[in-house]
């Protein structure tokens, strides 16, 4: 048995207003009712903009706003969304390698991601406040100083002629160094 004060605040703000809403509509149709047998049409119509402004105002004052922060920050970046299934996974890769705005916007915050977890988790590192050292964990052989270009969080990656995303070969190198990191 639940109650409304116990009831979880996530989700609609309307959870559990049915009765009030119900209450607000039988208003109106009661006074739109009153206004057309007062007024006729002309009655109806001041009654219905006279309701319409009241819902307005009471709806503006009831709905939280949103701070400015946050809806910069929505604005701003994008949330990625977790990779689930093996065929999303498979098209975000290959997305990613024909495409260059859906490596940057789907592919390079997932493999980011997972650098920034493994270096936090394994050696201590964080990636965005120390991303030197987080360089120098992921590139221990000289042929992986590419590797940084494509997934370093300060920098873009790299562009290259005839090649819109990252190549596959750069992508398998950099799996496989988040692999043993």
């Amino acid at each position: 048995m639940t109650n409304r004060d116990s009831e979880p605040t996530s989700g609609s703000p309307w959870r559990g207003t049915a009765p009030e809403v119900a209450v607000a509509g039988v208003t109106v149709v009661v006074a739109a009712a009153t206004g057309y047998a007062i007024a006729s049409w002309a009655g109806l119509g001041i009654v219905a903009v006279v309701g319409g402004l009241i819902a307005l105002a009471v709806i503006r004052i009831l709905l939280p706003e949103a701070t400015a922060d946050a809806a910069r920050k929505a604005r701003e970046k994008r949330t990625t969304q977790p990779v689930s299934g093996y065929s999303h996974r498979r098209f975000v890769v290959a997305s990613g390698v024909s495409s260059r705005p859906f490596y940057d916007i789907e592919l390079r915050p997932v493999l980011e991601h997972l650098l920034a977890a493994r270096l936090a988790e394994r050696h201590g590192i964080n990636l965005y406040q120390d991303p030197e050292a987080a360089r120098r964990v992921l590139c221990k052989q000289r042929r992986d100083a590419v590797l940084w270009q494509w997934i370093d969080p300060g920098g873009a990656a790299p562009s290259q002629p005839g090649r819109h995303g990252i190549p596959r070969h750069v992508l398998a190198r950099l799996i496989e160094r988040l692999e043993h990191l």
